[in-house]
Formats: C-alpha cells, sequence, structure tokens
C-alpha cells in the first residue's frame, strides 16, 4: 500500500508544469468573472466585516473541493446523463439564491442597519460558512464547469485521478483566495465607513436583494 502512495505521489508529481500554468491562468479568470460566490462574498464583508467575508470565502473553498471529489470520481457526468439530477440541483439552487434575497430584502442577511448603540445586528460565523458552501454547491454550472474543464488537463491514470481533482482544486481555491480576499480587504473598509448611515444600508439591501433575485431567475431559467 505505502508502494502504491508513493508512486501515486510520484505521477501527482509529474503533472506537465505547462500544463499546471495553463490553469492557474483559467483558474485567474474564473476567480475574476462576478457570480455569486463573489457576491455574496462581498456583501457579507461590508455587512459584518473582513472576518465574516473569509469564513464566507472558507464554505465556498470547501464547496469546490467537493465538486473537485465529485468529478474526480467521475460522479459529475450524472448532471450530464441524468437530466432530472441537473434540474433538481439547479432549481434548489434557484430557490436558495431566492431565499438569500428574501433575507436581503428584509435586513436579516444583507448590509444591516446599525442598532440604536451602533452596533449592527451579526450572523453567527457558522451560519455565514454554510451560506458559503451551499452557494457553490448548489451551483451546478459549478459542477459543469468542474466536469468540462478538469478532464482538460487531468491525466487519465485512474490511481491518481483524485489526487489531480484535489490539486486542480487548491489552485483554482488559491486564485479565488487571492481574487476574493482583495474584494473582501476593500469591502470591509466601505463597510466600515457605511456603518453609521443606516438610511444608504438600507438602500443597499434592496439593492442585493434584487441582485439575488436576479441571479436566482438566470439559474432558474438559463439554459445549459
Amino acid at each position: 500500500m505505502l508502494d502504491s502512495a508513493v508512486s501515486g505521489a510520484h505521477h501527482v508529481a509529474m503533472m506537465d508544469l505547462a500544463t499546471l500554468l495553463t490553469f492557474t491562468a483559467a483558474a485567474f479568470a474564473l476567480a475574476a468573472t462576478p457570480g455569486p460566490d463573489m457576491l455574496l462574498v462581498m456583501s457579507r464583508s461590508v455587512a459584518q466585516g473582513r472576518a465574516a467575508g473569509f469564513v464566507t470565502l472558507a464554505g465556498i473553498c470547501l464547496g469546490c473541493y467537493f465538486h473537485a471529489v465529485v468529478a474526480g470520481l467521475s460522479l459529475s457526468g450524472v448532471l450530464l446523463l441524468a437530466p432530472v439530477m441537473f434540474e433538481i440541483i439547479r432549481w434548489a439552487g434557484a430557490a436558495y439564491l431566492l431565499y438569500l434575497a428574501v433575507q436581503a430584502l428584509r435586513g436579516a442577511g444583507g448590509f444591516q442597519p446599525t442598532a440604536k448603540d451602533g452596533a449592527a445586528p451579526r450572523i453567527a460565523l457558522m451560519a455565514l460558512f454554510r451560506q458559503g458552501l451551499l452557494t457553490n454547491m448548489l451551483n451546478p454550472k459549478v459542477a459543469l464547469f468542474f466536469l468540462a474543464l478538469f478532464p482538460q488537463f487531468m491525466r487519465p491514470d485512474p490511481d491518481t485521478v483524485l489526487a489531480q481533482a484535489l490539486i486542480l482544486a487548491s489552485v483554482l481555491n488559491v486564485a479565488g483566495g487571492l481574487v476574493n480576499g482583495g474584494i473582501i480587504m476593500a469591502a470591509g473598509r466601505l463597510g466600515e465607513l457605511l456603518s453609521s448611515r443606516p438610511a444608504f444600508v438600507r438602500w443597499q439591501n434592496r439593492l442585493l436583494g434584487g441582485v439575488f433575485a436576479a441571479l436566482a431567475l438566470r439559474l432558474a431559467f438559463d439554459r445549459r
């Protein structure tokens, strides 16, 4: 078993450097593309500070590893082979985004107005982590992205395919961490500046709720 593990590590270590660099470029391009994950990270950072943004980002990164494992085990193909499964995940994701939209409009999950003592209501960090995780896991477009992109950068070696998928997911998470980390720092600072302006925060609640609702409709009615 030890020999097998060493052999597998050797094969993974021998992944073509040019291929990894190409994937890294694609990962940064993906990370810089606005989407539900980026919006969620930004909103949590403005609403509750940098720590909340990084916790949300941690949930998103874990979701990426979930998709990587599924892709590595060749189970993501069920989304292509079984349209019913794709539809279930698609509508579940749309429903969750719509839930976040309602929460934002109510001021319960978006940019929250300050209380009389100046302190804003806070969402538990574990709840923020779950939001990041579920937003990523319930997006079938992410699963299809992993299924479509990862095989182009992986060697057809059944002994190392899962390890390769996890390595590529790590590269993707590093790219996402760098891009979203900058967004978190800037958004957290913006939140500090706006925390004493409840009227402006309420307007932002409506904007965030509208954007989440638009993303939910896009996910629900956009074809593959």
